[in-house]
């Protein structure tokens, strides 16, 4: 009996020495396969080593802003995309989308002169009934405020005066484009203005004049190249309200007439004026005496006119003209 109960024992301490060992084996073939770039197949959670398996160096972490605005300046210039080569991961990249409701950055820049459509007051200055455009590069009259009573559109580039520019603008009560370029004005550019009381012109390049209208009390059209030929027979006597009239320094050979009543200064000096007519100032000699007691400013000086030859001319006048009388 002592002999089956000795291999009985042996055999049990056999197999649990079989058993002991069968752990370290499979340790032991885990390392091997780790070794060879496999995972292991029964390594146990707790001897599970991750940072040896997860490689971090090709992962790259998209940001995506959802619902908030990306910061700002960024969506215009985006930085390039990180190049990934074949051997890295060949997942589709996200793409980005901005909220919908998240507006995009407003670039535009607005030019120094008037586009077509374009608000007159975001090229000029609009004070109250006042638009203020000097200087402002402008080819042309914007559109108006209807509101609009004082235009000043001095030292642009403006060519040409249309009849559109101040269609219905009934309050207008002054225009100054001194220091263009005008040449010319539609002849009933002007005509529709009611209001209309001063008209300043000076420093263009104007041949002629359109029709006025009959409130004007200021004309001043100095520095232009104005002919006679170019002013209309009585067109400043329909003028009841004009009381300064500035024609110096243009290409006039006569006094413009007849004047009305209503003047109280003629500047027409540095013409080419080289007579004065009997009716220029009185309409006959000895009717009316000292009719026009208001017209007390006349400047001659600098035509080549020699005013001593013309004395029936200023019978009624308060004062002489200014000029040479030699």
């Amino acid at each position: 009996m002592r002999l089956p109960a000795f291999l009985s024992l042996l055999v049990l301490a056999l197999q649990e020495a079989e058993a002991a060992s069968l752990p370290m084996e499979r340790k032991q073939r885990g390392a091997e396969t780790a070794a060879q770039g496999g995972l292991p197949a029964m390594l146990p959670l707790g001897d599970y080593n991750y940072s040896e398996i997860l490689d971090l160096g090709n992962y790259e972490e998209l940001t995506d802003y959802g619902d908030h605005q990306p910061p700002e300046g960024k969506m215009s210039s985006p930085a390039p995309p990180t190049q990934v080569s074949p051997a890295q991961s060949t997942k589709a990249p996200r793409i980005l989308s901005a909220s919908p409701t998240t507006p995009r950055p407003d670039t535009t820049s607005f030019p120094t002169s008037p586009e077509p459509g374009l608000p007159t007051c975001l090229v000029c200055v609009c004070l109250g009934s006042s638009v203020y455009c000097d200087d402002a590069d402008l080819e042309s009259i914007p559109r108006l405020p209807r509101s609009t009573a004082y235009l000043y559109a001095r030292f642009n580039r403006i060519s040409h005066v249309r009849a559109q520019d101040f269609e219905g603008l009934t309050k207008l009560k002054r225009i100054d484009l001194s220091g263009n370029a005008i040449s010319s004005i539609e002849h009933d550019a002007l005509s529709g203005l009611p209001a209309l009381q001063d008209l300043l012109l000076p420093d263009n390049q104007l041949a002629a004049l359109p029709m006025l209208p009959g409130g004007i009390e200021v004309l001043d059209v100095r520095l232009n190249r104005l002919q006679s030929s170019g002013i209309q027979l009585g067109a400043f006597k329909a003028l009841g309200k004009l009381q300064f009239l500035y024609l110096a320094d243009n290409l006039l050979d006569s006094i413009p007439g007849p004047l009305p009543l209503s003047l109280c200064a003629l500047h027409l000096q540095n013409n080419m004026i080289t007579a004065v007519q009997a009716d220029a100032f009185c309409a006959a000699a000895g009717e009316q005496g000292h009719a026009r007691r208001l017209l007390e400013d006349i400047r001659l000086d600098g035509n080549p006119v020699n005013l001593s030859l013309f004395p029936d001319a200023y019978f009624c006048l308060p004062r002489l003209p200014t000029g040479r009388f030699a």
